[in-house]
């Protein structure tokens, strides 16, 4: 693997527009909130599974009664009118995936008081042609039947994991006696809301133990909110929130009484916790195994995120269907998303190639380029655009007021020292490689060693194909095997990867070959509440023809009413909601 250039520069809150701030925690006053959660970590590891659904059971509705507020926030600190149909689109990331969280991990725990272990029905495990064992996972219920209808995922677990009962491979925390518990520090992401209530979700309810989050100086504008919110937690001493920058982060990390952390944020962070500062101690400390931190340490840290387009005959309709599916996961959340389509995998006899580029260029073109509300981007975006290495750069819209154009960066080669396989571009910029060829079978072939050998990252990647792929009998084998040699931890089919980390049930991380000294996009899985273990990654998939189109796809004219209509449904499931849901996903 390449080696990653981090670009990390420190992060300050943003200064435009102005929301409000809390104010920061001081290293002083860090000491006695330690010691309260601390306390309490022993008797919230014996809480039974029934008690702490009912503790989630009291936080869901809180959660929606200021669901507003919080939109309304994130909305404003990244230039977006909370009024506007884009809107939706902080709803969704942050209310309705919070949301949906509590609610299956609500469900998994009650699951767990009746059964030992998350339903999982005994249809759902399946052994592939290669004897590995794969659960279907998604639709969970008749809600999800309908709600994704036309979509599906699965969980392979790793090469070896054949159990008698699947439940010997799941929360194996319930199956302790008497465990002490621990407590883990969480250093929350800046970028989406969902992202720090999902990590203490996981760190709580699948893996027992107390927490302390502290919030990202980038969104600490949420954080009151999620006081009130997560308010029977944290008066039970199950939960601390803090904010502050570098110095208390390191403060909480190096603190006695944490036990485990766990980060959401850039591989640069990840080793400065780890083995220190750049320079050459920390690659010392790096080569022979060494490592300034101790304590246990899971992550979560971004990704080159690939989109492969496999060369076939496309129809009008299935070519501008690929085209919206890529444009959609470009411009949601301002493209700060580590699951945004960042690298373009093409082939380059794919007839069909220059009419892609073509349309993707004209639909990226009509979208108002968003604000560069997250630390870093412009230096970033600069860094990128002028080192192409042999690509077009393509800006489609003008820069001004703090927002950032679209940006292609077309016709990069593979084996060539681009920047762009080994930088996350968190900002506007959107790159193609092609590979020779232009048989699908052969990209099948070629396309995973590209990926696994010369591109940074193991967190999501994504094959774009038609009907006449998934339906012909050996390329689906082909796309399958290709699929499993991907070195990714959730990978789509048709269906952006960002779905699967929405979903609650689904493991989310890094691939599992990720180690300390190579994190690559993380170490462990997250989100997980059907609380499986060994796994090696998730799959979702689906049609590349779908009606209604994706809530993702650009250009819903209902798009705030649907996600306020999904945080309804979340709070407090009924077929009425389902209903009101399904109105506005059609009305387009």
């Amino acid at each position: 693997m390449t080696d990653v250039v981090a670009l990390t520069p420190p992060l300050q809150p943003p200064t435009r527009p102005s929301v409000p701030m809390p104010t920061e925690t001081t290293v002083a006053s860090l000491g006695p909130l330690l010691d309260r959660v601390a306390s309490q970590a022993r008797s919230f590891a014996r809480l039974s599974p029934g008690k702490k659904a009912e503790l989630l059971a009291r936080v869901r509705p809180r959660f929606l009664e200021l669901a507003p507020r919080m939109a309304e926030l994130g909305n404003l600190a990244k230039g977006i009118d909370p009024t506007a149909p884009e809107a939706g689109e902080e709803w969704f990331g942050g209310n309705a995936i919070s949301l949906r969280a509590l609610r299956v991990f609500e469900q998994a725990l009650r699951d767990i008081q009746r059964h030992g272990a998350p339903a999982i029905p005994e249809a759902a495990v399946e052994r592939t042609r290669d004897g590995r064992t794969r659960v279907r996972v998604i639709p969970h219920d008749r809600y999800d039947a309908l709600l994704f209808r036309g979509w599906q995922s699965y969980v392979y677990l790793e090469a070896g994991a054949v159990p008698t009962q699947i439940s010997e491979l799941q929360a194996s925390f319930y199956r302790q006696r008497e465990p002490e518990g621990r407590v883990v520090a969480v250093l929350g992401g800046g970028n989406v809301g969902s992202i720090s209530v999902l990590d203490v979700l996981y760190h709580s309810f699948v893996d027992g133990a107390v927490c302390v989050l502290k919030l990202s100086p980038v969104n600490a504008y949420l954080g009151p909110l999620y006081e009130r919110a997560f308010q029977p937690l944290i008066e039970a001493g199950y939960l601390g929130i803090v904010y502050g920058g570098r110095e208390l982060g390191e403060a909480l990390v190096q603190d006695p009484r944490v036990n485990a952390v766990h980060i959401t944020g850039s591989i640069d962070t990840h080793d400065a916790i780890v083995f220190g500062p750049p320079g050459a101690e920390r690659e010392r400390r790096k080569r022979e195994r060494a490592p300034l931190l101790t304590k246990p340490i899971t992550s979560e840290l971004g990704n080159v995120s690939p989109v492969l387009i496999v060369p076939a005959v496309y129809s009008e309709r299935e070519l501008d269907a690929a085209v919206r599916n890529v444009v959609g996961m470009v411009i949601q959340n301002a493209s700060f998303n580590c699951n945004a389509a960042k690298l373009l995998v093409t082939a380059r006899g794919w007839p069909q190639r220059d009419e892609f580029q073509r349309r993707l260029r004209v639909a990226l073109a009509a979208i108002p380029p968003r604000l560069a509300y997250y630390p870093g981007a412009d230096q970033r975006y600069d860094t990128l655009v002028s080192q192409p290495a042999g690509g077009e750069v393509i800006s489609l819209g003008a820069r001004e007021g703090g927002r950032l154009p679209w940006t292609l960066i077309w016709g990069l080669l593979p084996g060539s020292s681009a920047p762009e396989f080994r930088i996350e571009p968190f900002c506007s910029i959107v790159s193609e490689v092609s590979l020779p060829g232009q048989d699908a079978a052969e990209f099948f072939r070629r396309a995973p060693r590209f990926l696994n050998e010369e591109v940074w990252g193991t967190l999501n990647a994504m094959w774009i194909a038609p009907d006449s792929v998934l339906t012909d009998t050996e390329l689906r084998a082909a796309l399958d095997r290709g699929t499993q040699e991907l070195r990714y931890g959730t990978v789509g089919i048709n269906v952006w990867p960002a779905v699967g980390y929405g979903l609650g049930w689904l493991p989310w991380g890094g691939h599992p070959s990720s180690t300390l000294t190579d994190a690559q996009s993380g170490i462990g899985f997250g989100h997980n509440g059907i609380m499986l273990e060994r796994v090696e990654k998730a799959v979702v998939e689906g049609p590349l023809l779908l009606f209604p189109e994706p809530f993702y796809y650009p250009g819903h004219p209902r798009l705030l009413e649907l996600a306020k209509a999904m945080c309804s449904f979340e709070a407090e499931p009924s077929w009425l909601r389902v209903a009101g849901a399904a109105f506005n996903a059609l009305l387009r």
